[in-house]
């Protein structure tokens, strides 16, 4: 009787006939890949890790950007809620003079926003303007951001009517 194995054996000795790997040859050529396509794959490899770091730099970037004007824009909110609750005459004593507030958010000993609020009386109504920078401007004369805010970066600049 024969076996498995011995019609296996008999497949395998003709040449490109029943074999596993058409393929495969026996010598040492064939057997891995060669210097020059490895180098050529860690290059590409690395190519493509080069432009995912890019990326991954400037979403750190953004994210750090967009996460300074929430906090200025929250800035602003606040300060407008503050002065909604004032009653007319605490309105008309702050409308004087703007409002210039140095802020250091996380209590490191660092200015990190600054913000400017102008309220002008107009009858029973008080125009609000809150202005607020990056801390960077802490040395910048008030008057000078006020008359051109977008020259100075401005980081959120929000206008309400608050009424009496």
């Amino acid at each position: 009787m024969i076996t498995k194995r011995e019609i296996f054996d008999k497949k395998s000795q003709v040449p490109g006939e029943g074999s596993l790997d058409n393929n495969s040859r026996n010598d040492a050529k064939s057997k891995g890949f060669s210097m020059i396509e490895v180098v050529v794959g860690i290059a590409l490899v690395g190519v493509a890790l080069l432009g995912l770091a890019q990326l991954f730099c400037l979403s750190v970037m953004n994210n750090a950007r967009s996460d300074a004007m929430t906090n200025a824009i929250f800035l602003a909110q606040q300060q407008i809620d503050f002065l909604r609750n004032l009653s007319a005459d605490e309105l008309h004593n702050l409308s004087l003079s703007p409002i210039d507030e140095l802020m250091d958010i996380n209590s490191d000993g660092i200015v990190d926003f600054r913000r400017i609020t102008q309220l002008a009386a107009s009858g029973f109504y008080w125009n609000v303007r809150v202005m607020v920078f990056s801390g960077l401007q802490a040395q910048v004369a008030m008057d000078n951001l006020i008359a051109s805010p977008s020259e100075y970066r401005v980081r959120a600049d929000v206008s309400t009517i608050i009424s009496r």
